[in-house]
């Protein structure tokens, strides 16, 4: 009987049984690793998961992760193991520390079996930009969907059941839109409320630690472990760490949940809308008030533009040690200049440098008022319009994109109002800060898609909280792709 397929607290009662030992599990979970067929792997760490689960202290049994093989996304650091952030230009890197969440992870008991793939420097929400190519869909065999970036690796790991946890991260909407494309649960937390430290910066303003689990109760557990204070990130949260599982039960009777009408109205796919409008009865029918609002569409069209020129803004400055003299892959030159102007040429991908350009001229004095300074601005009116609704309504939930998983081939980013609101309006969420999460809502043509919910800053207990009563509704939960 195989395990990784199930819950980590299934996985979990199953260790306190003696079925299955944490050295079997591990196996298990390299087996699968090796045998993947979806690119979600940048380093399988076998030798190294294999010493790690000999050297298990068995007075942490009782500890959810104990014995349980996870996935780590290849733009956190990990002590003496190869990482990347799936670019040419860090080829051969290997970290001398690890960041606090893998160190969290470990403490636990967590096995680290491999490194996935992602969107090169995460940047990119496709999973089709690392430098080892395209991230498949497991929910397709015919290997034609993508799964969503840029943490598609960590998604095809939990969606092929090759384990029940992977770490990710999430700028704008890397962790929750490919947990709508994967049936999976994927939770961003408040910014702050989980240390980044020693996570790979893309955006700082907008960067979240995030992750991937089956269901609404193993993310909260998760998030136990990782929430809380960490003096080596001076953006974490020194509020106190709530028991996030406590709360999953309770009802959610006269709760106030604001559906945003131009998200909704700017979708054509009418499965996607009659399966999230369901769940709208399953929330009323707890007691929850819904309601229809508005957020002028402007503001929402406005939302993607935005994120762009921060995001690419902040890039091009948090990326440019990557030059070839401090550390990574080098090409060498006859001077300090030509060995930065040939690495950076040769190991950034096309994607790479035209962020890198947007992000320099943004930045240029004679350009920032005019780019920089005004998404600046402009952010503060979107983050502001949403707090207006907050004011009113405990938490925003709509579909967490407007169809399933585009095709790897042949899907093209056009400027309609689909594209510009259902598929990116999530990046509200990281310019505002509040804790978000997606979960399954539906399949149309044998391929998943989920709903969204967002709440106020460190209300993470409530937003679980709600979501349990989603996934109570819907009874998606613990979802597996088929193996080949």
């Amino acid at each position: 009987m195989g395990y990784m397929d199930k819950s980590l607290t299934y996985i979990h009662e199953a260790i306190l049984k003696g079925e299955v030992t944490p050295l079997e599990l591990v196996k298990e979970a390299l087996l699968l690793a090796k045998e993947d067929t979806n690119n979600a792997f940048e380093y399988i760490c076998e030798k190294e998961a294999l010493d790690a689960v000999i050297k298990l202290d068995a007075s942490k049994k009782n500890n959810l992760l104990y014995g349980i093989p996870v996935v780590i996304k290849d733009n956190f650091s990990t002590k003496d193991i190869p990482t990347t952030g799936s670019s040419n230009i860090l080829n051969g890197y290997v970290p001398v520390f690890s960041s606090e969440v893998v160190t969290r992870l470990e403490k636990e008991g967590a096995i680290i079996i491999a490194k996935s793939t992602m969107d090169e420097l995460a940047m990119g929400g496709s999973g089709t930009t690392g430098h080892l190519g395209v991230t498949y869909n497991p929910w397709d065999k015919d290997k034609k969907h993508q799964v969503g970036g840029s943490s598609c690796g960590s998604a095809a790991a939990v969606s092929a059941g090759i384990v029940p946890f992977a770490l990710g991260s999430d700028t704008g909407d890397s962790v929750r839109k490919p947990a709508s494309f994967a049936a999976l649960v994927g939770l961003k937390p408040t910014w702050g409320r989980i240390s980044r430290f020693g996570l790979f910066p893309f955006a700082t303003s907008l960067d979240h630690v995030a992750y991937f689990t089956r269901n609404v109760y193993d993310s909260a557990y998760i998030l136990n472990i990782l929430a809380g204070r960490d003096d080596k990130d001076a953006s974490s949260s020194f509020n106190k760490v709530e028991d996030y599982t406590a709360n999953l039960s309770n009802s959610i009777k006269g709760k106030k949940i604001a559906v945003i009408k131009g998200i909704i109205d700017s979708i054509s796919d009418k499965e996607v809308v009659k399966s999230f409008n369901v769940s709208l009865s399953y929330l009323k029918a707890q007691g929850a008030e819904v309601d229809v609002v508005d957020i002028d569409v402007k503001l929402l069209k406005a939302i993607y533009p935005t994120y762009i020129i921060i995001s690419c803004a902040e890039a091009t400055s948090n990326n440019a040690n990557l030059d070839g003299i401090k550390f990574g892959n080098r090409i060498e030159g006859e001077s300090f200049e030509e060995v930065m102007v040939k690495t950076r040429t040769n190991g950034f991908s096309p994607l790479i440098k035209r962020r890198f350009v947007i992000g320099s001229f943004s930045l240029l004095k004679e350009n920032q008022d005019e780019l920089f300074v005004r998404a600046q601005k402009c952010r503060r009116l979107i983050v502001n319009a949403f707090n207006r609704v907050f004011e009113k309504y405990d938490a925003i939930y709509c579909p967490a994109a407007p169809s399933i998983a585009p095709l790897v081939k042949g899907s093209s980013n056009n400027l309609s109002d689909e594209y510009l609101i259902a598929d990116n309006y999530m990046a509200f969420a990281n310019m505002g800060g509040y804790p978000s999460i997606t979960l399954p809502l539906g399949f149309e043509n044998n391929m998943p898609f989920g709903g969204n919910l967002t709440a106020k800053p460190f209300q993470e207990s409530l937003l679980l909280n709600i979501a349990q009563a989603i996934e109570n509704g819907t009874g998606l939960k613990d979802l597996v792709a088929k193996r080949n």
